[in-house]
């Protein structure tokens, strides 16, 4: 059965998406989304019927002091398209701004795993790997880029591999 990389990125919010303070990063969610879209290796996003991801909620329970949580969820081909979008200009550009809009996360903010091609993960999933990310660190059921596993249909499919993101880590 062939996979696909699923990823989770939570972020907490130093004030609400209608204040001014956040106000450039609203701004750039749409050419980031749309760079996503087009990018080699996407396969999904998940967002409403509108086309919103910052409507969806999810991990409320993760809100803490902030003022609130905004998640971004998407499927990609495989590790390597994912990175290389992450690393993209226009990611990083915005990625480099981050401290400006959000809560810094001393814990996993940001998880990795496979899932069946054609799978469209749900939040309770994000969530959920989430959890057992920042309890067990990365293992093949949850990782980041920094350590990755490759697919469960593969030969090394227990042994991580490591990468040189500085963004998506636990």
């Amino acid at each position: 059965m062939p996979f696909e990389l699923a990823q989770v990125n939570v972020a907490r919010l130093l004030a609400p998406l209608d204040d001014p303070q956040l106000a450039d990063f609203v701004a750039a969610l749409e050419p980031v989304n749309a760079a996503a879209d087009a990018a080699p290796g996407f396969v999904w996003r998940l967002q409403t019927d509108e086309g919103d991801a910052t409507a969806v909620r999810a991990f409320d329970w993760d809100v803490g002091d902030s003022a609130g949580v905004i998640v971004n969820m998407s499927v990609w081909r495989d590790v390597e398209h994912l990175t290389a979008f992450v690393y993209g200009e226009l990611h990083r550009q915005v990625l480099k701004r981050r401290r400006e809009w959000f809560q810094r996360m001393s814990t996993a903010y940001t998880a990795c795993w496979w899932v069946p091609t054609g799978h469209r993960p749900t939040t309770d999933e994000a969530e959920d790997r989430i959890r057992h990310l920042r309890i067990h660190g990365p293992t093949p059921y949850a990782f980041t880029l920094r350590n990755s596993y490759p697919p469960p249909d593969t030969e090394d499919s227990g042994q991580a591999v490591r990468g040189a993101d500085q963004f998506c880590s636990a």
